[in-house]
């Protein structure tokens, strides 16, 4: 029986409280998107780009197979 694959991208953009420019200093801007990337990436949801933008992020993921959307998001903003 043959193997089917599938492969779900997903873009996710969230904003700081308040549209606040949080993410102003590019040092503080590449540490949280390292730390997205990692988390992600434990997650078996590898990233391919992390934005970089003072008041919100936007993060490109392949999705993995044993993770819904939400449980992903959830962990990304918990954490």
């Amino acid at each position: 029986m043959p193997q089917s694959l599938s492969a779900v991208y997903i873009h996710l953009v969230f904003s700081t409280k308040e549209r606040r420019p949080f993410l102003r200093y590019k040092k503080v801007r590449e540490t949280l998107h390292a730390q997205l990337g990692e988390i992600s990436k434990t997650l078996d949801c590898p990233s391919l780009l992390v934005g970089r933008v003072e008041d919100h992020v936007h993060i490109l993921v392949r999705l993995g197979r044993t993770i819904t959307q939400a449980d992903w998001v959830k962990e990304l903003k918990r954490v």
